[in-house]
């Protein structure tokens, strides 16, 4: 079977059955494209492709001035097609589990701090139905360190507002559950009364919803946050994302524990978590530069 099919066959088995988000399959799409027409090149039949071959490969991706991080993104899509190309049965063993990543710099998140988040909520108004809903998604990725695209496919089923939890399906359709405060409660309360305003042709699922009645998609949610930053004045670059790694940056500065965090975030493994301590202990260390008598002690 060609490769052209297979990568059609594989992209359409991550969207149908683990969920990938569009954006995602693009991404793992381009990469695939890419390998496809490198082996066209060079006349390497991809079902028997051996591990000189594929040094060849990330030699030749090396050349094309491409980041470690990239190259090992490349590494890591194909790392799961062969596990697809085992599952269907049309390889035994997947070479690219003996492939090791380059080494990969680790670069510190972007967050905020407590005055920057409060300076950012007292900017946002609540004189209409739209800030009100602005304001909700905020506060729910700094309170949840949810990722955009769950806050986009949130569900009104998925609240607990006794319990004050929230049902997330995360990447791969994974289920965990993500607490919230009074704070986050009460914007909550005061967006569902004024929720019923957004409707067109009745109700639907989702919790946020655009001016036409449907679904606020992800992409809409990026803007609306950047709207909000931007007006607040924050003099760095703030995407959404920088409240996830706020979330957790604070629960770490409050005594939060490693795993904890982890599971909070929907991360599968705990070395992508790992990154916060660093966040954190570069803060205390500029504490202790800062404020301790004996710093500059001879």
């Amino acid at each position: 079977m060609k490769l052209e099919s297979i990568i059609e066959k594989y992209s359409e088995y991550l969207l149908k059955e683990l969920k990938y988000s569009d954006k995602t399959v693009l991404s793992y799409k381009r990469d695939l494209n890419s390998y496809n027409d490198y082996l066209k090149k060079y006349n390497i039949n991809y079902l028997n492709i051996n591990k000189l071959q594929i040094v060849d490969y990330l030699k030749y991706l090396d050349t094309l001035k491409y980041s470690n991080k990239t190259i090992s993104r490349h590494l890591s899509t194909l790392r799961s097609f062969y596990n697809y190309l085992v599952e269907i049965k049309l390889i035994d063993n997947n070479i690219y589990k003996r492939i090791r990543n380059p080494k990969v710099e680790k670069k510190l998140p972007n967050y905020l701090n407590i005055v920057e988040i409060e300076n950012i909520m007292d900017t946002i108004d609540e004189n209409t139905k739209e800030e009100v809903r602005d304001k909700c998604i905020f506060e729910l990725l700094y309170s949840t360190g949810i990722r955009v695209s769950e806050a986009s496919n949130l569900k009104l089923q998925d609240i607990d507002r006794n319990k004050l939890t929230i049902r997330i399906f995360g990447k791969g359709s994974k289920e965990r559950i993500v607490y919230y405060g009074e704070v986050f409660a009460k914007t909550l309360d005061k967006y569902l009364k004024v929720r019923d305003k957004f409707l067109v042709n009745g109700d639907i699922e989702y919790l946020f919803i655009n001016k036409y009645g449907r679904k606020l998609s992800r992409e809409s949610i990026e803007q609306k946050i950047d709207r909000i930053v931007t007006k607040s004045a924050i003099n760095h670059k703030i995407s959404p994302h920088v409240l996830r790694h706020t979330f957790a940056t604070h629960l770490l500065d409050n005594g939060a524990d490693l795993k904890s965090v982890q599971e909070l975030l929907g991360h599968e493994n705990l070395n992508t978590t790992e990154i916060y301590t660093h966040v954190s202990n570069e803060r205390l260390r500029e504490a202790y530069l800062k404020y301790h008598p004996n710093k500059n002690r001879q």
